[in-house]
Parts: C-alpha cells; sequence; structure tokens
C-alpha cells in the first residue's frame, strides 16, 4: 500500500537514519529539505546552509533525490507572527508544536502529496503510532493514536500534540523502536560521520543569538510560592483521536499532563467546561504559564493537547 514515502532531511542524525532505515526496507525515498525562515533577515546565527550541506551529502550517500522547498509564507503567517503577538500579550506560545501543526504535518504533508505523488511522508521525531512505524498495522477504518517513543527520555509526543488525524494516519517514524544512543550508532556504521555526532537543534533557527531564552527562563530557579500552582483552564483541546470517552461520558478525566516536553508526567483530573478545560493537577507545578500547551497522556498515549489560557495562581502562603 506505501511503496513511495517522502522523508523530511532536516541535516540532523534522526531524520538521516530515518530515511536510511526506509531505502533499508526497500521504500522508495524521496528526500525533502525545508526551509522556513528566509536567512536574509537573519542578524543572529542561523545553521540553515549548513544543515542543507548535510543534508545533501547524506541522500548522495544514500542515493535517494533531494527536494528543496520553501515554507516562509506559511511559517510567517502561522507561527511567526503567532509567536509574537503572543509575547506581546504576555503569554509564552510554544513556537515547535504550531511548526509541526501547520508546516511538518500540513503544509509539508499537502506539497509532498500533491507534488511528489507520495503514499506517505516520514520524518525523524521520537514518536510512534498505533499503525506502527512503518505503518505496517495502517486500517483504513481505524484512527491513528499518537504514541511514545522507545527512548522516554527524547519523547517528542509534546510537539506533536496538535497534529492533524489527516495526516497523522500516513506518517511513519522510522526510528521510534530506537534510542538515541543506537540512532548514534547506525550513523557512524554507514559512513554517515558529518551528522552522526551532530549537536541536536535546539530552539528556533530564526532567534540566533537574541535572548528570548534568557527571557523566558528569567523566573528560574526561583521558589516563591506564587509560582506554584494546581488549576489551570485551557481553551478547546485538539484530541488527537477522538475525545476520550470517560471524559465524553461522566465529564472527568484522569489521566497525566506535561507542559514542557522534559518534565515528568504528572497526574491530573480534567473536565469539560464551556470554554474548554478544567485541569487540576495532583500536585502543585512551578512555572505554569498561559500561552504554554497542556499535553495530556494517558499510559503510552498521548491523547492530545491545549492551550493554557488561565492559570489559578496560589496567593495563600
Amino acid at each position: 500500500m506505501f511503496k513511495k514515502i517522502a522523508v523530511g532531511i532536516s541535516g540532523g542524525v534522526d531524520s538521516s537514519v530515518a530515511a536510511l532505515l526506509l531505502k533499508r526496507a526497500n521504500y522508495q525515498v524521496e528526500g525533502v529539505f525545508m526551509r522556513n525562515w528566509d536567512s536574509n533577515y537573519e542578524v543572529g546565527s542561523c545553521s540553515d546552509e549548513k544543515d542543507f550541506d548535510d543534508a545533501s551529502f547524506v541522500c548522495r550517500k544514500l542515493d535517494i533525490p533531494l527536494h528543496r522547498v520553501h515554507f516562509i509564507k506559511e511559517y510567517w503567517n502561522d507561527v511567526f507572527t503567532v509567536l509574537l503577538k503572543e509575547y506581546e500579550t504576555g503569554l509564552t506560545p510554544n513556537p515547535d508544536i504550531l511548526c509541526n501543526r501547520y508546516i511538518k504535518f500540513d503544509s509539508f504533508f499537502e506539497h509532498c502529496r500533491n507534488n511528489l505523488g507520495v503514499d506517505a511522508i516520514a520524518t525523524g521525531h521520537y514518536a510512534n503510532t498505533s499503525f506502527g512505524p512503518f505503518l505496517e498495522n495502517y486500517l483504513e477504518t481505524e484512527g491513528v493514536k499518537l504514541l511514545r517513543p522507545v527512548d522516554k527520555h527524547k519523547d517528542q509526543t509534546f510537539f506533536l500534540s496538535q497534529v492533524k488525524q489527516f495526516s497523522l494516519r500516513k506518517c511513519m517514524f522510522p526510528i521510534a523502536n530506537l534510542l538515541k544512543s543506537e540512532v548514534r550508532d547506525i550513523a557512524r556504521k554507514e559512513g554517515l560521520l558529518p551528522v552522526a555526532d551532530k549537536k541536536d537543534s535546539t530552539g528556533i533557527c530564526f532567534i540566533g543569538k537574541r535572548r528570548f531564552k534568557d527571557f523566558i527562563d528569567d523566573v528560574s530557579g526561583t521558589s516563591h510560592p506564587a509560582l506554584w500552582n494546581n488549576i489551570c483552564l485551557s481553551d478547546k483541546p485538539h484530541w488527537i483521536n477522538e475525545e476520550p470517552q470517560e471524559l465524553n461520558e461522566n465529564n472527568v478525566l484522569n489521566c497525566t499532563f506535561r507542559f514542557q516536553h522534559t518534565k515528568p508526567l504528572e497526574p491530573c483530573r480534567i473536565v469539560n467546561n464551556p470554554e474548554g478545560l478544567t485541569i487540576i493537577l495532583k500536585n502543585s507545578l512551578r512555572a505554569l504559564t498561559e500561552g504554554q500547551f497542556a499535553c495530556f497522556y494517558r499510559d503510552d498515549e498521548c491523547l492530545g493537547s491545549a492551550k493554557i489560557k488561565h492559570v489559578c495562581h496560589n496567593l495563600v502562603y
């Protein structure tokens, strides 16, 4: 059913090994390098051209074609302008979640379907689905579930928690069952040396050396009681597969929660309210912030997420 696959090649080790594994599995692989920012306006440091060189090396090594596509306009409209507006209003947005929703699993998906005639797409994300890393369990009549990968330390399902069902149904995650150390070992053994030990990309390319992260992290390390809260309200949630049955039938769902991808999963209860969700955490967490995404899990399934619009601050101390 799935023969021709477009894989997003970023110039990093994860997407490179994803392409290698697809090639090994005898798929017809098309590499696609996405350019989402016009570096002519970049005054910081951006590795876009170096990443493209590395992506080109990998594709030559694997003997697969590499296409370069621009989603600069889409990124500006759907991600960057939202980022600026939310910063201006005092919110703390997550551009990586927006980029995955609107660019990598929307614009990229549609471009590959319409212009490359592929049957599915693939990425180097550390994630899995109920259809399997290579869509080996694909069923036309069932919805797909987003699952955590084997490497829980590198789990990127948080960043995929707003992805639409339509594109997720036909997405492969070839490195779902590998640890990061195994991914690097495979790259070394296959001679992909320029990317094998390359540092993971962090943050947003266009920010460069500007001090956005320093600004965001400025409350970091403090322990003021007002920063610790256990109740927040969100807007309407995005459920990846469908609204959980317990929430639909009983209006209460016991699950786990995180609002930063590096943080442990925390027990919580969520209930529907007229504008979205009320999230009640078992334990208070530090620095819950409006504009961030609350991501919900049940066991190894990422159920979806919702943007936090109000935090009920604890001022009794």
